[in-house]
């Protein structure tokens, strides 16, 4: 794909993002892309409120609707855009999903688990071989994570590493 195209998928990551930051939930999106067509979506829930949940992160939700299509996947290239790195929770998953390359905006400095060296696992994951993707649309991504740790009604992550690397970056 080229990097129109990643920036396409991005953009429509990001709108999900978007989204999810109007109603006070952690601004990431995802779009799982096959044959340059979105067969997959999710955006992070369940940040807004006092009642966090750590499972409901949007590659994981992108991952289970994908599995809810029902579609074949065939033998065509899977790529997932996220808005942000996955963390090692979402790598996992998309590491024994079907998914052949990785797509971020945005660096997780506090749980990004991209960087993990797959030879150090067991085979499972150790066998798994994926392109991963950094920085695309970065600069968009950002201003969403500072918005979102800038307000002060943003109760999540608050006043973490990741608050902090994020209103520190320029």
């Amino acid at each position: 794909m080229s990097m129109t195209d990643h920036d396409h998928h991005m953009s429509q990551a990001l709108e999900l993002a978007e989204k999810a930051l109007a109603v006070g939930e952690f601004p990431v999106g995802c779009v799982i892309v096959q044959k340059n067509e979105i067969i997959a979506t999710g955006v992070r829930t369940g940040t807004a409120g006092k009642q966090v949940n750590e499972i409901d992160h949007a590659e994981i939700l992108a991952l289970k609707n994908l599995s809810q299509t029902q579609q074949s996947l065939g033998k065509h290239k899977i790529t997932l855009y996220s808005t942000m790195e996955p963390c090692l929770m979402c790598y996992g998953a998309i590491l024994l999903s079907s998914v052949d390359v990785i797509v971020y905006a945005y660096e997780d400095a506090m749980g990004g688990g991209t960087s993990c060296p797959l030879t150090l696992l067991p085979p499972l994951y150790r066998n798994r071989s994926i392109e991963i993707i950094p920085g695309v649309m970065r600069d968009r991504s950002l201003r969403l994570m500072k918005q979102f740790f800038g307000d002060p009604e943003n109760e999540y992550w608050k006043s973490s590493f990741l608050a902090e690397y994020t209103l520190s970056r320029e």
